[in-house]
């Protein structure tokens, strides 16, 4: 879509595969895509939000049209309008997620009308599987295996680490 700007926001703690197949389809479809890595006081993150910026920019080579930077404050339809953005993109694993997302569309319609929300779907494989669930796996018993399956090696060197103390 030519001459427009979206915005790919979360926390990304961990970033996944699933992320990165957002981002690499958003670059494909909008001639800007900046990710913003949120910190939200209400979520308790296991990196910082400068971690979390460095395992984006270093689990795969980000197109050139991306830019990966941190939001400490502010809605992300606000955030999107003060970047000069005409989207949200947005991924929907399944039906829970397409509600709080589809809500959330509406809410931010009615702040910005201007600025419309993209959903995009990813593969199954990719969809069944959160940052959370990572994260829980390889606190709970070190499955390192199952993260590498679901992250890139640089994250999951890094969850190892804050996890395992490995």
């Amino acid at each position: 879509m030519k001459g427009t700007k979206a915005v790919y926001g979360g926390t990304f703690d961990p970033p996944t595969y699933g992320h990165f197949w957002m981002i690499e389809q958003g670059a494909r479809l909008f001639d800007k895509l900046v990710v913003t890595v949120a910190v939200n006081p209400h979520k308790k993150c296991l990196f910082s939000p400068d971690e979390r910026v460095e395992m984006l920019k270093c689990g795969i080579v980000l197109p050139e049209n991306v830019e990966v930077l941190v939001i400490y404050n502010g809605l992300l339809v606000e955030n999107a309008r003060r970047l000069g953005a005409n989207f949200i993109l947005r991924g929907v694993r399944n039906t829970t997620d397409f509600v709080y997302e589809y809500a959330m569309r509406n809410v931010n319609r009615d702040i910005n009308p201007s600025i419309e929300t993209v959903f995009l779907t990813p593969p199954r494989e990719m969809a069944e599987v959160s940052s959370g669930m990572v994260k829980e796996i390889v606190k709970a018993d070190g499955g390192i295996k199952f993260a590498l399956k679901h992250a890139p090696p640089n994250v999951c060197a890094k969850l190892q680490e804050a996890c395992c103390g490995k």
